[in-house]
């Protein structure tokens, strides 16, 4: 198992608006992407920022995101709301309990 992890400041006070974004626009669509296994939405309210966890099967369901543009495309919904691009990265699952 794979997690590509997402890491965006948000303009000052839109976390609800970011969260309500993700909830209605971003997640259907990224569920029903091959080899999706879960997602988790972070916010700090204290720092205006919110990280994204989305696990995959494997490492090629990740990079399909990429390389179709798909990543790029939900994150070009969130538009002014995004104070800055996001900080992605991705790891391998090492240990789950």
């Amino acid at each position: 198992m794979h997690v590509q992890i997402s890491r965006v400041k948000i303009a000052d006070g839109r976390i609800p608006e970011a969260t309500e974004l993700f909830r209605e626009s971003v997640l259907p669509v990224v569920v029903a992407q091959p080899g999706f296994i879960k997602v988790y939405l972070f916010s700090d309210h204290t720092q205006d920022e919110l990280i994204i966890e989305s696990f995959w099967a494997t490492s090629e369901d990740i990079e399909a995101l990429q390389v179709s543009g798909f990543y790029q495309q939900q994150v070009g919904k969130f538009g002014a709301i995004f104070a800055s691009p996001p900080e992605r990265r991705v790891f391998t699952v090492a240990l789950e309990y």
